[in-house]
């Protein structure tokens, strides 16, 4: 095994590690916005003109509409954020699949790249 061949699989693994990662992030981000779209809807539905808004750790009385802007920012910064994510992951996946390529054309049955699920 040559030294770039070596450097190809150390590639795939990092590559590998930081999709389960980002995999991870991109999981979390995405239930966040809809937790956020679920709150969004619920204070369409409230009949109230104040309601309570959590800041960090604390909660602060707001008035509905400042509420309903700052859960649409969020949303959005949120939402930002997937999109970024995703292009991220399908860069890193991308470039697994060279990666999976060039070593299975060498190496043939001789090295597993898959994932047992």
């Amino acid at each position: 095994m040559l030294r770039e061949d070596q450097e190809r699989i150390n590639r795939f693994g990092q590559l590998n590690n930081k999709r389960h990662e980002l995999a991870d992030v991109l999981k979390a981000q995405k239930k966040l916005l809809e937790d956020l779209e679920d709150a969004s809807n619920e204070l369409m539905l409230a009949d109230e003109d104040v309601c309570k808004y959590s800041i960090g750790g604390v909660f602060v009385h707001m008035d509905s509409s400042s509420a309903d802007d700052k859960l649409t920012e969020k949303s959005d910064e949120v939402a930002e954020e997937v999109r970024g994510l995703e292009g991220e992951l399908g860069s890193i996946e991308g470039e697994m699949g060279d990666l999976k390529k060039l070593l299975y054309g060498k190496f043939g049955t001789a090295i597993n790249l898959e994932e047992d699920a």
